[in-house]
């Protein structure tokens, strides 16, 4: 199936606090997109807290067609010590299945890898879901490539509170 072409009615936007449903609604589409909705416990108030409280701890870019919601990158600043230079993590990409084949995803990540030079970046790092095949090709596509030298570790729930709770010496208190 040859790609649609890029739409020229696409509008990239900032998140806003009133988008925080159509965030989480995509971020649950994403999940079942990738066959993983279980691991999503978020709640909408989550974001709403997390994203446009006090203290933002990640940012959103909206892309419309039309005034109509097509697509989604949830990202937030990083850092690498080794390159001395700021950079940013995406941590989801989402868009709608309507308007897949017209760059959207693509506009999203190049928004963000402006914004993030526009304040000295220099790096973007994201995370692919394994078993996601689609999802790795169109990264490789855009020059986003998988970095064979670097393994994602995390500790998560009951396993994390445990670790961050033990005293010095690794016994509980």
């Amino acid at each position: 199936m040859a790609s649609k072409p890029a739409s020229k009615d696409v509008t990239i936007r900032p998140g806003r606090i009133d988008d925080v449903d159509t965030i989480h609604a995509a971020i649950l589409r994403l999940g079942h997109h990738i066959g993983a909705p279980e691991e999503i416990t978020s709640t909408a108030e989550d974001l709403r807290t997390y994203g446009f409280g006090e203290k933002p701890a990640f940012s959103t870019l909206i892309a419309e067609v039309g005034g109509e919601f097509a697509g989604l990158c949830l990202y937030f600043p990083i850092f690498s010590t080794w390159m001395g230079r700021p950079g940013v993590y995406v941590q989801d990409l989402y868009v709608d299945d309507r308007f897949r084949g017209r760059r959207i995803g693509e506009r999203l990540l190049r928004q963000v890898a402006r914004e993030c030079r526009k304040d000295s970046g220099v790096y973007l790092r994201l995370s692919v879901d394994t078993d996601n095949e689609t999802a790795k090709a169109f990264y490789e596509r855009l020059g986003i490539a998988w970095s064979s030298y670097e393994q994602v570790q995390k500790i998560v729930g009951e396993a994390f509170f445990a670790f961050a709770d033990a005293r010095e010496d690794g016994e509980s208190k």
